[in-house]
């Protein structure tokens, strides 16, 4: 199986970050990472500055996080950002869904955002948690989304961790993906009944199987994080990193 490239999702580190941005950011490079999921940059920095900082450690921004408002309302601000670091062209938003009729009007409205991004070369992605994982009339709200939504113009950064947390088999569920995957968040999950977040291999995932999964429905990317960590995050990240090269998987 041919290895994938692998990117960093820095909510891993938001700690540290807020502390040492620009050391975090090179820690990142140094452990062997070669892509980011990052938005602008804090207050002090230009975007110049952060490309600047980017280009010198070989870290491709492979997309980002933003909330439904910003998307709605500023579509051309994001794919300005995307365009003035060289990213690659993704958008991932998470939403929790209050109801049947929420998730139908929100579906219309990513719908929308994705076609206004489209425009702009940008993909819209939407990111799981284990809440889509409900049920409205027997079908689940995450189900129900890809059902609502242009294949075209909202995709998915599916979630290992939150689709087993759900009590669903992450290679199951992304097979059904095929050509709607193009990012995949990848996070282990430790035996037990806590299911506490783990570094990859660490625990209880079959991340051999996912990434034959993830080749076979066109995933581009592998995105590491980890929300909580029971070491610093950073030797989390670094502890990730090796056991993918250890699994021959990057």
């Amino acid at each position: 199986m041919s290895t994938f490239s692998v990117s960093v999702q820095p909510y891993t580190v938001r700690d540290h970050l807020s502390k040492d941005y620009i050391g975090t950011i090179k820690k990142i490079a140094e452990i062997g990472y070669r892509g980011i999921e990052l938005g602008p940059p804090p207050a002090g920095m230009t975007v110049a500055e952060q490309k600047s900082l980017l280009d010198q450690l070989g870290l491709k921004v492979t997309g980002f996080h933003s909330g439904i408002e910003e998307l709605a309302s500023n579509p051309d601000g994001i794919a300005d950002y995307l365009e003035a670091v060289d990213a690659e062209k993704y958008v991932a938003l998470s939403y929790h869904f209050d109801s049947e009729e929420d998730l139908l009007i929100k579906a219309a409205q990513l719908n929308e955002i994705g076609s206004r991004l489209r425009e702009r070369g940008v993909q819209l992605l939407y990111h799981n948690h284990d809440w889509e994982f409900k049920t409205f009339n027997g079908v689940y709200a995450l189900d129900r989304l890809l059902q609502e939504t242009d294949p075209s113009l909202v995709k998915l950064e599916l979630d290992t961790y939150w689709v087993k947390r759900a009590g669903l088999d992450p290679v199951e569920y992304l097979s059904k993906l095929r050509g709607r995957c193009p990012l995949l968040h990848i996070k282990d999950v430790e035996a037990g009944e806590e299911a506490f977040f783990a570094e990859i291999g660490e625990g209880i995932l079959d991340f051999k199987a996912i990434a034959r999964t993830a080749k076979e429905v066109g995933t581009e990317w592998l995105v590491v994080e980890q929300d909580f960590s029971r070491r610093d995050p950073l030797e989390s990240l670094a502890i990730s990193y090796r056991n993918l090269k250890r699994l021959e998987l990057i």
